[in-house]
């Protein structure tokens, strides 16, 4: 069986480590893989892959970003907004297929975000053999309770805010850290806390800077001088609005500069001294953790035990410590929300942070 394997949308740590997975339990069952380059686009005639053996991926588990490359631009379909996916043209689809027909692909793996497995749902309606794996730093996928690239882009923002402590406590400022975050708060939150944030701001939970300035003037008050303070560029701003860059040529909205927005408010409300600092694409690159390695490795190997049994149509799961699978249908267009009742921000305002609200 000949098994192919592609990476789509933004890139993360631990991409790697899925191909990793892939290639070594296929070359264990007897399988052959063919790696497309650049996403959905490398299997656009005369197509543009190769062929992936154990040895090719010796020493690709620690690599950041994909030996394959990756792309959300393209033919097949532009992520507009809240997972809404223009449909891929018939035309593109059948040249595609000629181009995994010729190769005798039996099984596609499409490794990828909710736009991704959008397009990968539709392809397995037009009779795809399609398998998909999970891939999004912002774990905002509600069919899986982790993806492979959160941990690592969680550590980004934890080693992001013990930096600016020191800078801020040396000056007395406020420091401002946007992380990502378009739709759920799950990086923020969980850097936030661990990396000893006071105010956390996410797109879930509403907030005002009439309380944020109260907060911190009561920090001052009590000899507390310097306030980290963590946003998700997709928190909203009190009046509702998203900050954000403009569109992609793709349509989708661009966020971006919601931090600076928030510095500047705060420093006008509290007259204290207010810096911003955006990590970005910071997120996105590096080394993966420990952890994102193995679940990148153990998704990898899902993903071809479905394929090898043709459960087809199916996305590898994580759940309650075990990688299992779902349907795609069921995973995708359903994003998982931080809960502002949920035990992890209780537990956070038990301790003191605040949440704006």
């Amino acid at each position: 069986m000949r098994i192919g394997i592609l990476n789509s949308g933004g890139d993360c740590p631990g991409l790697n480590a899925v191909i990793h997975g892939v290639v070594g339990a296929a070359a264990q069952l007897g399988c052959e893989v063919i790696g497309f380059r650049d996403g959905f686009e490398g299997m656009l005639p005369p197509g543009d892959y190769v062929i992936l053996r154990p040895q090719d991926t010796i020493g690709i588990l620690k690599l950041g970003g994909t030996i394959l490359g990756s792309t959300n631009k393209g033919h097949f379909g532009a992520k507009i907004e809240k997972g809404e996916v223009s449909e891929v043209p018939s035309d593109i689809i059948a040249k595609a297929k000629k181009t995994m027909d010729s190769l005798g692909i039996g099984a596609l793996i499409i490794v990828g975000g909710d736009g991704s497995l959008t397009t990968g749902l539709q392809l397995f309606r037009n009779g795809w053999p399609i398998i998909g794996v999970p891939k999004t730093i912002d774990n905002d996928l509600s069919a899986t309770a982790f993806t492979f690239g959160f941990d690592s882009a969680v550590s980004t923002v934890v080693d992001a805010l013990d930096r600016l402590h020191t800078t801020g406590e040396s000056h007395k400022r406020v420091m401002v850290l946007e992380v990502m975050g378009r739709h759920a708060g799950w990086i923020a939150l969980w850097g936030g806390i661990a990396g000893g944030s006071h105010v956390i701001l996410i797109p879930e939970i509403p907030f005002s800077f009439e309380k944020i300035a109260a907060f911190i003037k009561r920090r001052e008050a009590q000899g507390y001088h310097s306030t980290l303070v963590v946003v998700a560029e997709g928190a909203l701003m009190p009046e509702g609005e998203m900050v954000t860059l403009g569109t992609s040529g793709e349509g989708e909205i661009r966020l971006g500069g919601i931090g600076e927005r928030v510095a500047l408010r705060i420093q006008e409300a509290t007259g204290k001294d207010t810096r911003a600092c955006t990590l970005g694409h910071l997120q996105r690159g590096g080394s993966p953790t420990a952890l994102d390695r193995i679940l990148g490795m153990r998704f990898g190997v899902m993903a071809v035990r479905l394929a090898v049994d043709g459960n087809f149509g199916r996305m590898v799961s994580y759940q309650a410590y075990h990688v299992d699978s779902v349907p795609i249908e069921e995973a995708v267009h359903q994003l998982r929300l931080v809960s502002p009742e949920s035990e992890l921000v209780v537990a956070a305002k038990a301790v003191g942070i605040c949440f704006g609200d």
